[in-house]
């Protein structure tokens, strides 16, 4: 969408859109960046944003800080794009401060909220505006009965395969393991392998998919416990080794599985990649490919694909909470303009709100529509119980598995009693 576009679409309550762009003015931090739009009175928010990849993003961002300071003259929102480790290290030391952001993206934690870092947001979600989300996006921002974040952007991953390679092997998309193992096999000439899972072979895309497909939870929120540790999980697992072993995957390629360049350049007959990927391969290859989730373990499990994406939240330390609330409001629940800028105008995502996916033109027909489709009936999450340390141990436990020949049924089951004395120990 260009800007032009963007103004008309904006309903703001204003007659005429000012066009203002923000000024850059320097911070303490090194190599951040903030952008502007002074207002008159002393009332300033500072919004966090890491630095995304896609151009136009951060003008974008600054844009709509313009655009609130226009309609409420009375608050300045100050846009920060902070480049460098920003979930891990950025984030988590400013939240620690008297100094952090009014208002930033990332993703809402027990430990946020134990901390008394994140502000709860319930009395932003009317009933109206729960029904205009899909209730996965407000569980996983759900802590404690109390809603923490609104959802910014959704992504999720895909299975893309070339029509013209499948239909000359008269192979059709795989809706079970042992179909995608016997295509990727069969699609391998060796010059194009079957399938590209990434260069671990399949450990970072498959950790969580793989269970997600046999059906498995990885933790009950509810029970506060950890649920993968069973026999679902070891099948498939287990076919992930096939898979792995099968020697149909491409490994070694110049870009990992989360750029499509190995797809387009024709080194392999199938990709997980996710949904930001379609319009490269779209530019590349035009109509002659297809996605499809991941597809089942067996007759017993379903498709599966992750959740992602980004949630805006609240500084519960913040000087300015209901200000800021409000400009949370504005952005993205009331804004939907901005919501289909942001997601389908530099990069490819689902805007969260499901009025403003399915008014958004991209998304309407063809491939885009169908993955809206799939991330709805498909897509799952870890939830804001789930740590990065539980991430690392089911990592750890996948590697030796495919790398190490590790037991499948006592890693496992030793993986999930680690993530289970993890959790127990947050919640202690």
């Amino acid at each position: 969408m260009d800007a032009s576009r963007y103004a008309r679409q904006l309903k703001l309550n204003r007659r005429h859109m000012i066009a203002a762009s923000a000024g850059a003015a320097g911070l303490a931090a090194a190599g951040r960046s903030a952008r502007s739009v002074r207002a008159q009175d002393a009332v300033t928010l500072t919004q966090w944003y890491h630095q995304y990849g896609e151009a136009g993003t951060q003008e974008a961002a600054a844009r709509y800080a313009a655009e609130y300071s226009e309609v409420n003259p009375d608050v300045t929102v100050e846009m920060v794009w902070v480049p460098g480790d920003y979930s891990a290290t950025a984030l988590p030391a400013a939240l620690l401060t008297d100094d952090g952001p009014d208002v930033f993206e990332g993703s809402p934690s027990l430990a946020m909220v134990d901390a008394g870092q994140i502000e709860p947001l319930d009395d932003l979600f009317t009933e109206e505006v729960m029904a205009d989300f899909n209730p996965v996006n407000i569980a996983a921002a759900t802590i404690n009965d109390s809603i923490y974040g609104v959802k910014m952007l959704d992504d999720l991953g895909l299975l893309y395969y070339r029509r013209s390679i499948l239909d000359e092997a008269g192979i059709a998309p795989p809706t079970t393991m042992d179909e995608l193992i016997a295509a990727a096999q069969a699609l391998d000439t060796g010059r194009v392998k079957g399938l590209f899972l990434g260069n671990d072979g399949g450990v970072s895309a498959l950790i969580h998919i793989a269970p997600w497909s046999a059906g498995v939870e990885f933790l009950d929120a509810a029970n506060n416990e950890i649920t993968f540790g069973n026999e679902r999980t070891v099948v498939a697992y287990q076919k992930v080794r096939e898979l792995h072993g099968s020697g149909a995957l491409l490994v070694g390629a110049p870009t990992d599985w989360w750029d499509p360049s190995a797809f387009n350049q024709g080194l392999t007959a199938m990709q997980w990649t996710g949904l930001w990927a379609m319009p490269g391969i779209q530019a590349a290859l035009g109509d002659d490919f297809g996605v499809v989730p991941w597809p089942a373990l067996d007759g017993d499990g379903s498709p599966a694909t992750f959740w992602g994406g980004w949630t805006e939240m609240v500084n519960a330390r913040g000087q300015h909470i209901e200000e800021s609330k409000e400009f949370v409001r504005w952005l993205w629940i009331e804004n939907t303009a901005a919501q289909q800028d942001w997601n389908l105008a530099y990069g490819f995502h689902v805007p969260p709100r499901i009025s403003a996916a399915e008014s958004a033109e991209p998304l309407q027909s063809g491939a885009p529509a169908e993955a809206v489709t799939i991330l709805n009936e498909h897509g799952r999450v870890l939830g804001p119980l789930w740590t990065g340390a539980m991430n690392t141990i089911i990592t750890d436990a996948l590697s030796n598995i495919l790398n190490s020949g590790a037991d499948i049924e006592e890693t496992v089951a030793t993986a999930a009693e680690q993530c289970q004395a993890e959790l127990d120990r947050n919640l202690a």
